[in-house]
């Protein structure tokens, strides 16, 4: 009979360790580390990143504000190189106020003199018709006839027969016949004379052109091409060039006719005229010879010529006139 100890089996031994478990727990571990190690590298991408957009941020804005900067003192260079200029136009103003205030001070101090002659008693009525008629002829030379000169000389005497006048009502007349006399003295050559002038060395300097090849080669040609040359010329379509010694004679009788016509309107300065003559006298030269640069020299001389002014421009031509009437009409 067994007993009861016999039927105890034996304790069993405990089961061995998982391996599987360990190495499960290691992976997780790198995992978690790897992806903390992840995470604060992109962290600190990021803010690398934050700090490169900053700084190209703050560099746009420098550039904005050095570019504002510029643009400021762009404007005020501008602003300062206008206020110079109009400082400059300022004391041309200034300076040209300041001569007629001489010329002023200069005209009181010549009547405050007379004035203090005893002997003063002239005939002001008479040396004011005198003035007057001499202002009217200065005016009318040189609008009807060109008269420059002869205009100069009136109103030279019209000065002198005003400065013999005492009163002084006429003071402002006396500056502004100075003004006037000294722009009719500013004039050059009476336009209308400089272009009959140069109308008259252009038609002196006109002649018949040389032989051209073709008519050499016409002189040498068989007698039978010589003899009925004359009577027929076979010459293409789109040929305008005179060649022909008699066409040529007249194309140069033309273009004189031309020139002769020009300067009579210029006389009489019919502007309309003269230029319609010399835009004439340009085809009879495209007529005479063929393009050349000698041909364009004379084309652009009859250009010029034909954009020259026959009149002369004054602005203030019988400023001092109507001033006077007006003076004569008040008093």
């Amino acid at each position: 009979m067994n007993s009861p100890l016999d039927t105890v089996s034996p304790p069993s031994a405990p089961p061995p360790p998982r391996r599987g478990s360990a190495a499960w727990f290691w992976l997780i571990v790198v995992l978690l580390l790897a992806a903390g190690g992840g995470w604060f590298g992109w962290r600190e991408w990021q803010h690398r990143q934050a700090e490169v957009r900053a700084a190209e941020a703050d560099a746009d804005q420098r550039l904005e504000a050095l570019n504002q900067r510029l643009d400021t003192m762009r404007t005020n260079q501008e602003a300062q190189n206008r206020r110079l200029v109009q400082a400059d136009n300022t004391n041309r103003v200034l300076r040209d106020e300041l001569h007629g205030i001489g010329q002023r001070a200069a005209l009181i101090e010549d009547s405050v003199s007379k004035l203090a002659d005893p002997d003063r008693h002239g005939a002001q009525a008479m040396r004011l018709d005198e003035t007057e008629l001499l202002l009217t002829l200065g005016q009318q030379r040189l609008l009807i006839a060109g008269d420059l000169e002869g205009a100069r000389r009136a109103y030279a005497l019209a000065g002198g027969v005003l400065d013999g006048i005492d009163d002084p009502a006429y003071l402002s007349l006396r500056q502004t016949l100075l003004q006037e006399s000294a722009a009719l003295k500013e004039l050059g050559i009476e336009p209308r004379v400089q272009a009959m002038a140069k109308l008259d060395a252009l038609a002196q300097g006109l002649s018949l052109p040389a032989a051209t090849p073709a008519q050499a080669a016409a002189a040498e040609a068989p007698w039978w091409k010589r003899a009925f040359g004359v009577l027929i010329d076979v010459q293409p379509r789109d040929r305008s060039i005179a060649t022909h010694p008699d066409d040529r004679a007249a194309a140069l009788a033309g273009l004189q006719l031309e020139i002769t016509l020009a300067r009579a309107a210029a006389e009489r300065r019919d502007v309309e005229g003269y230029r319609a003559a010399l835009k004439r006298a340009e085809a009879w030269v495209l007529r005479l010879s063929p393009p050349s640069p000698a041909q364009q020299r004379q084309l652009a001389q009859l250009r010029e010529l034909a954009a020259l002014p026959l009149s002369l421009s004054v602005p203030t031509l019988g400023t001092t006139l109507q001033q006077l009437r007006q003076l004569r009409t008040a008093g």
